[in-house]
């Protein structure tokens, strides 16, 4: 069985829906320390052809706290909400899949608790339906990682709790983990890579890669994702 572990991310870019859908479980890694200004309360879209943050803000809070401690900042008339929504329209209202994913992304964004881990959460299973990418899901924090071992040994340990036999990561991590360690635990690891071969047309501008899933969900039908999402390499981890 293949699992892969993420902090949850709003509205993030292809690849982390590429791990999501190559794996049997997605672990949301809400028991980790939030970090300012990351991917988990913000992300790119494309405006006026250059890229730019969509960004839902957070309460100000401890920064000891983890994800699911901390909570977005909920203001009267839903004031953020808008204010991306706005964004969204301007950027996109010409787009030919604008109707469909602007509406998915209101309902999302209408989402009634704002703890950060449980709305971004939400915000992605709600995306991965549209997708209909299967994958079960379920948070970190639900198998009781050992607070006081370093992060290899937090996955390892979630592996064996769901009997996984295969642990795939984002490309970015490879260099913090030893798939010697892994194998010792009979647990195969992999890195996914996106490859640079995604293209699709956004307007008239030069493409620019790696934004939000919402720009590639306003350019492309749900079956032409589906053909995205296979856009990828599994690479072997390094010892």
């Amino acid at each position: 069985m293949r699992i892969s572990i993420m902090q949850p991310y709003l509205f993030p870019y292809i690849g982390y829906f590429q791990m999501i859908n190559c794996s049997d479980y997605f672990v949301f890694d809400d028991s980790d320390q939030y970090i300012q200004r990351g991917w988990i309360n913000r992300n790119r879209i494309l405006l006026n052809g250059k890229d730019h943050f969509i960004t839902m803000p957070v309460v100000k809070d401890s920064y000891r706290l983890k994800i699911n401690e901390r909570y977005f900042v909920e203001e009267q008339e839903n004031i953020n909400e808008e204010k991306i929504l706005d964004t969204i329209y301007y950027a996109y209202h010409k787009a030919p899949y604008y109707s469909d994913c602007y509406d998915l992304i209101k309902y999302i964004l209408s989402f009634k608790n704002k703890n950060v881990a449980e709305y971004t959460a939400n915000s992605l299973k709600e995306v991965c339906n549209y997708l209909e990418i299967e994958t079960k899901m379920l948070f970190k924090s639900k198998l009781n990682p050992p607070p006081d071992v370093n992060y290899q040994d937090s996955v390892i340990y979630v592996c064996k709790q769901m009997e996984a036999d295969c642990y795939i990561n984002a490309i970015g991590g490879m260099e913090l983990y030893s798939a010697r360690k892994f194998s010792e635990n009979n647990i195969e690891l992999r890195f996914i890579k996106t490859r640079e071969t995604i293209r699709y047309q956004q307007f008239w501008y030069d493409f620019i890669p790696n934004l939000s899933i919402i720009d590639v969900m306003m350019f492309n039908s749900p079956e032409q994702i589906k053909t995205l999402l296979s856009e990828y390499d599994l690479i072997d981890g390094k010892n």
